[in-house]
This record gives structure tokens, sequence and C-alpha cells, in this order.
């Protein structure tokens, strides 16, 4: 039986949980906006350092999308949001 929204955001909430760990040593953090579960997309919000940031991308892909879609196989892609009218 297919998990729902609500199940798949309690994942993705508990990966990025640790993650969080991560970025706070660099002054960031990120905050999950809202589940796609049609298309297995995670909007989130990179928040403090992060913002601005030149490596904040390679961030988002490399570490947060990479890590995210491996726990949680509901997910297929991680995309930034800048603000509440881009969702």
């Amino acid at each position: 039986m297919p998990k729902t929204v609500e199940e798949v955001r309690e994942d993705v909430e508990r990966v990025l949980g640790v993650l969080r760990e991560s970025l706070a040593m660099h002054g960031g953090n990120v905050e999950l906006v809202r589940i796609d579960l049609e298309t297995g997309v995670a909007f989130v919000r990179l928040q403090g350092a992060c913002v601005g940031c030149p490596m904040s991308d390679l961030t988002l892909k490399a570490g947060i999308e990479e890590t995210v879609c491996q726990m949680v196989p509901e997910i297929k892609e991680v995309v930034r949001v800048e603000d509440e009218s881009s969702t």
C-alpha cells in the first residue's frame, strides 16, 4: 500500500533532521515546504547562511537531494523554492 503524503513528509523530515546538523555547523538550515507525491518532488527552502551562498546549489543537489532520494524512495527530486509565492 502506497504511503500517504503525511508519511512521506515524516520520512523526509527525519532525513532533513540529520542533514540540518551539518548545515547548522555552517550557519544554514533547510525547511521542507511541501511534497508533491504525484511527481515525487519535495520542495525545500534554504535558510540562514545557505541563502546566497555560492555552494548552495551543490549543497542542494549533491547533499540534500541525493540523500533524501536515497533514503525516501517516493522522492525523485528536491527543488528549491525562494519564497511563499513560488510554491
